[in-house]
């Protein structure tokens, strides 16, 4: 770490980023302006060279949209698996696109960068997202937990004494924790959540069908008709992909119902990681918790009736985040903006 005074100085000429870096979507925000940024972490690059293509139209939503659709020569990836990198090079191109896209604006150094992490990951990994970052542009950089980050964002009392629980459900992980007094009491990340649920309806579709869909039609029909319990009126949707037979192009109906069916194993394991970190909760902790109930944050919460099935399943009072999409995101910006009083609190999860 620099010296307090260089940092300080340095400080009055560069940009002060928070990075959600997702799975699923990379976030992006500044201090003072809110979210900036947000796009998918994909990346398309050269199958045979492994080189990224031209930035502009190789990461992000361009790269997203050849997801399944790229020729021979060309592979769109994701760099993240499971809420940690999988692959390092392609991960700090990715960053260092973003970094420089939002950092435009500042006189050419390296921002401060706070990037919020999975709970769950090791040393090694942290330290992997750390070099990265720097590699990729950053001059500071300060790691803190998603749950933490997802608290922030949405509004919860985590530094009163008092008990907050968050679920986070992102795309690789699903981040639970029971925060009081600034820090966190009792956590688990489980590396299920909404990549999962995608591949259950792959699997679904295989299996029930005899039909092979592609991850973005796996999500639409999550997103569309998927739900966790049943809420409202029934609905159903065309699926498109290749028969795995005759291998000609073909379309089908799917119902919620079955959607639902497919995506219980998923979601049961998210509802065992909620139960086990009750069962670990100190007992003035849970006390709390019988008034103050569960958060959901993360895309996951979007899903429909899981905050139903989460109730029914700990008898406490859920609710969704005003945002849960960006919850981790806005997080991180109000962090930077109490960067100098809160980092010294939690320093040790920042340094490691």
């Amino acid at each position: 770490m620099l010296p307090n005074f260089i940092q300080r100085f340095l400080s009055m000429f560069t940009v002060d980023m928070g990075i959600d870096l997702g799975t699923c979507n990379t976030l992006v925000c500044v201090r003072g302006e809110g979210i900036v940024l947000n796009e998918p972490s994909v990346v398309a690059v050269q199958k045979h060279t492994g080189e990224v293509l031209h930035k502009g139209q190789a990461v992000g939503w361009a790269a997203k949209e050849m997801l399944g659709k790229t020729p021979g020569s060309i592979t769109a990836i994701r760099p993240l698996r499971d809420g940690v990198i999988s692959d390092f090079r392609i991960t700090e191109a990715m960053l260092s696109y973003f970094i420089q896209k939002v950092n435009g604006r500042s006189w050419g150094f390296g921002p401060r960068v706070v990037i919020a992490i999975p709970s769950g990951i090791t040393a090694v990994e942290k330290q992997a997202v750390k070099q990265s970052a720097q590699r990729a542009g950053a001059q500071i950089v300060y790691l803190v937990e998603e749950p933490v980050a997802a608290a922030i964002g949405a509004g919860l009392p985590w530094v009163e004494p008092t008990a907050s629980m968050i679920v986070d459900i992102g795309g690789g992980t699903t981040e639970v924790a029971i925060m009081s007094l600034a820090d966190i009491a009792v956590c688990e990340s489980v590396r299920v959540a909404g990549d999962d649920m995608d591949e259950a309806i792959i699997g679904h579709m295989k299996k029930t069908y005899n039909l092979m869909i592609g991850e973005q039609t796996a999500e639409r029909i999550k997103i569309e008709i998927g739900s966790a319990a049943p809420v409202g009126e029934e609905t159903s949707m065309e699926a498109r992909g290749r028969d795995m037979i005759s291998g000609l192009p073909r379309k089908t109906v799917v119902t919620s119902e079955e959607i639902r069916e497919a995506l219980q194993e998923p979601i049961s394991a998210i509802i065992e990681t909620v139960t086990r970190t009750l069962e670990r909760a100190e007992p003035e902790l849970a006390a709390d918790l019988v008034d103050n109930g569960i958060t959901l944050a993360g895309g996951g919460a979007l899903l429909r009736g899981i905050d139903v099935v989460l109730q029914n399943a700990t008898g406490m009072e859920v609710r969704v985040a005003d945002d849960p999409l960006t919850c981790v995101a806005a997080g991180t910006a109000i962090f930077l903006e109490n960067l100098e009083v809160w980092k010294s609190s939690i320093e040790s999860d920042l340094e490691a």
